[in-house]
């Protein structure tokens, strides 16, 4: 268990020191470590904890951090006391990277900000955030959230439907992405 935790620790730590862009540019980053190579949680597990992460109050990447270190010491066996000690670890472990480098980062960027170094290092970074909430999206774009047309056609074609619908609504007319998830939350209940 002890190794299990260490892991859960290190594994989180660097997805806090790495997923630049907020919680949802960690989201394939979680996913690649805690499903594909780690193999805690199946995709179906992953798809659910990433479903009420969304939903519940918060930052997704804390959020998503505290549902997999539960999970992932449950599935291992352990009794759910141990699971509370797996989300705390995890959430703590997430968060640590962006609280020592924001102390040490506000210091400098007031007192730099203006340099060109600086405004290099953030042009450069644009362009990998746009990249890892691109990564984000697909990795969203499964069978378990979509299905597939051979095996349940109407689920495909409504979900797709429903996609290019939200996607279409927020970039081309600007529609308020609140309006835009609660129509397609209600017409995803009717439909489905």
């Amino acid at each position: 268990m002890i190794l299990l935790l260490l892991f859960l620790f290190w594994t989180f730590f660097q997805i806090g020191l790495f997923g630049f862009g907020g919680g949802y540019a960690m989201v394939s980053m979680i996913q690649g470590e805690v499903v594909t190579h780690y193999h805690w949680l199946t995709t179906s597990q992953f798809t659910d904890i990433l479903a009420i992460s969304q939903m519940t109050p918060g930052p997704i990447g804390i959020n998503c951090a505290t549902y997999v270190g539960y999970t992932s010491l449950t599935n291992a066996g352990y009794e759910w006391y141990w699971g509370i000690l797996g989300s705390s670890v995890a959430s703590f472990a997430v968060v640590l990277p962006s609280f020592v480098l924001m102390l040490i980062v506000s210091r400098f960027l007031m007192a730099y900000k203006n340099h060109p170094v600086v405004e290099h290092v953030f042009s450069w970074l644009r362009p990998a955030v746009v990249g890892l909430l691109a990564a984000a999206s697909l990795c969203l774009m499964t069978a378990e959230n979509f299905s597939t047309p051979s095996v349940n056609p109407w689920q495909f074609w409504i979900s797709t439907l429903l996609f290019l619908f939200a996607l279409c609504s927020v970039t081309v007319y600007k529609i308020s992405p609140i309006r835009v998830i609660l129509f397609c939350g209600v017409a995803g209940l009717l439909l489905m």
